[in-house]
């Protein structure tokens, strides 16, 4: 095998032993006595056909993900002619002969296979092969892929994010996480997951940046953390904490086997690059999804229907979403249908808070939760995990219940109904609302404080000698317990 060159894999689409089986098939269903003819020899065993010296590449099949070891029709063209010229006798083309379309569109190493051990050890890369096209088609965001992905109920998913200074991209303000150990739930006869209950998550603050750094231009708000509790860390141990994360969660690493663990983000480019300046491994073998592709997928597909578009709408002048285009993760969750409570359960308190309208977002809240801050990296994890969730299993997906509220934008503009939906036909309340916030406690942390909404206020913040730091737990909130009845 150490002989290759490099090939197109395009026309490379027959499989190379459906080739042999084929005509053993055509013959018997047109009785031919293969086994009595001059060139007979050629079918009585695979590795007897090998030795004409077969052209293969190895490729995956674009829709089932398997791979095979391929030849091209020129190839069995040239066999059947050298039939016809040694044996003097003409064979047709075999029907029935397995066809796959490449995966694959750069070019592939060809091997000439003429003896059954070089086509075992080619048929030994063949677990590599998939492993390689499904980490490039689940990256992708294909819709095919992902969904299979959950639904086999053997993976951990687990969602990310940062928060970084806009002055300097090297300081990382926050980082936060959830998770969702699918195998653990099924075995247990849990499932759906229920966020609040089967998610584990997580949200720390770095120490030395907190109350000091303001993002100006998309401002972060580190104490307002809805679904547990927030940890103050060191600079220097939040890279160890990530890294401990990643490999409780993680298999071992493998060339032909997919990790258990997923990681989850959206828009996950920025958060990879950040972890490789922070030194955190990640498993070679890890599947890696973000949901604004894959959801970006969706949509092309037509599998989420018709749009507007958030950012170039106007009052009055509403356009449709253009196919390509990508949604935040907010406006991921408003465009989808919120969940109706589980039976017997109350309402989510937080939806009986004001539903904010604005510039850029979708006009309803759909399943994005009321009272719950977006660029707090915790929150940003958790939502992102659930509209996940939400995107692979609708049905019996249960609502999260935040912990603690926010204090709501009540964007005042009033909507009007149009052809292609709800759209803001004003926003004369925002600039109330901006100047209506009122901050927390001892005025030193630059993000809004929660206010008296009726629903219990977020503990204290205080943390590392802070006041009110008796209420913080010192642990990391690990959930996923199993909900029973």
């Amino acid at each position: 095998m150490s002989d290759f060159a490099l090939v197109d894999p395009r026309g490379w689409e027959y499989d190379l032993h459906s080739v042999y089986s084929a005509y053993l098939g055509y013959f018997q269903v047109h009785n031919i006595a293969w086994y009595d003819r001059s060139w007979g020899h050629l079918f009585s065993t695979f590795e007897e056909f090998l030795s004409f010296s077969w052209p293969a590449i190895t490729v995956t099949d674009v829709w089932t993900g398997k791979a095979h070891i391929v030849t091209r029709l020129t190839s069995i063209g040239a066999f059947l002619k050298m039939i016809k010229t040694r044996f003097g006798e003409t064979l047709p083309q075999a029907p029935n002969i397995q066809q796959v379309t490449p995966f694959e569109t750069t070019t592939r190493h060809l091997r000439t296979v003429s003896d059954y051990s070089t086509y075992k050890k080619m048929y030994s890369t063949l677990p590599a092969a998939v492993l390689s096209a499904l980490k490039i088609r689940v990256r992708a965001g294909e819709p095919k892929a992902i969904q299979e992905l959950w639904a086999g109920k053997d993976k951990t998913f687990l969602a990310i994010d940062f928060e970084w200074s806009e002055r300097n991209e090297k300081s990382c303000l926050e980082w936060g996480y959830a998770a969702v150990r699918c195998a653990h739930l099924d075995a247990a006869g849990q499932w759906p997951p229920v966020p609040d209950a089967n998610y584990r998550k997580g949200h720390y603050i770095v120490g030395e940046y907190v109350d000091k750094v303001v993002n100006k231009h998309c401002p972060t708000h580190p104490w307002q953390y809805s679904f547990g509790d927030s940890q103050v860390c060191p600079k220097a141990k939040l890279p160890q904490i990530i890294q401990g994360i990643i490999s409780s969660l993680s298999s071992p690493d493998s060339e032909t086997v997919a990790n258990t663990l997923v990681l989850v983000a959206h828009g996950i480019s920025g958060d990879l690059s950040r972890m490789e300046e922070m030194k955190i491994r990640l498993p070679h073998n890890m599947l890696i999804v973000d949901t604004a592709s894959f959801e970006r997928s969706l949509f092309a597909a037509g599998h989420r229907g018709t749009m507007l578009d958030p950012h170039l709408s106007t009052p009055g002048n509403p356009k449709g979403r253009a196919s390509g285009s990508t949604l935040s993760l907010e406006n991921l969750l408003r465009s989808l249908p919120a969940p109706a409570p589980a039976e017997g359960q109350p309402p989510n308190p937080a939806a009986l808070l004001p539903q904010p309208v604005g510039p850029g977002l979708f006009p309803t809240m759909g399943a994005m939760c009321p009272g719950v801050l977006m660029h707090n990296s915790g929150n940003d994890a958790f939502m992102c995990l659930y509209g996940l969730q939400l995107l692979l299993e609708p049905n019996g997906t249960q609502a999260p219940a935040p912990k603690k509220l926010a204090r709501p934008v009540s964007w005042s503009a009033p909507v009007a109904l149009t052809p292609m939906g709800y759209m803001p036909t004003g926003n004369s309340g925002l600039v109330a609302d901006f100047g209506a916030m009122a901050l927390h406690g001892r005025q030193r942390s630059h993000s809004p404080g929660p206010t008296n909404l009726g629903v219990p206020a977020s503990p204290s913040r205080g943390t590392m000698g802070r006041p009110g730091n008796s209420r913080r737990s010192s642990g990391v909130p690990m959930g996923d317990g199993v909900r029973r009845g």
